[in-house]
């Protein structure tokens, strides 16, 4: 049984491994629960991520809102100047 390195456990994750290394891992993850394992720690992380990736990013509303502000504070300053 080939082993896999977490790298190709991520690109199998978001579905980036060739289609023979996705085939191999696939195989593997349904004979071998310590790759079960393996994975499913590997996936709670990335989700872990996720979560703190959205609480930290503001939404795009939010970030076009403050853009369109500065430019409209930046043109009434300069017509006033």
């Amino acid at each position: 049984m080939p082993l896999f390195t977490p790298e190709d456990l991520l690109r199998y994750l978001y579905k980036e491994s060739s289609p023979e290394l996705t085939a191999a891992i696939q195989v593997a993850l349904n004979e071998n629960w310590t790759l079960r394992e393996q994975m499913e720690d590997i996936q709670a992380s990335v989700n872990q991520l996720d979560i703190e990736r959205e609480v930290i990013a503001p939404r795009m509303e939010v970030v076009q809102r403050v853009l369109q502000y500065a430019r409209d504070t930046a043109v009434e300053a300069a017509s006033k100047g």
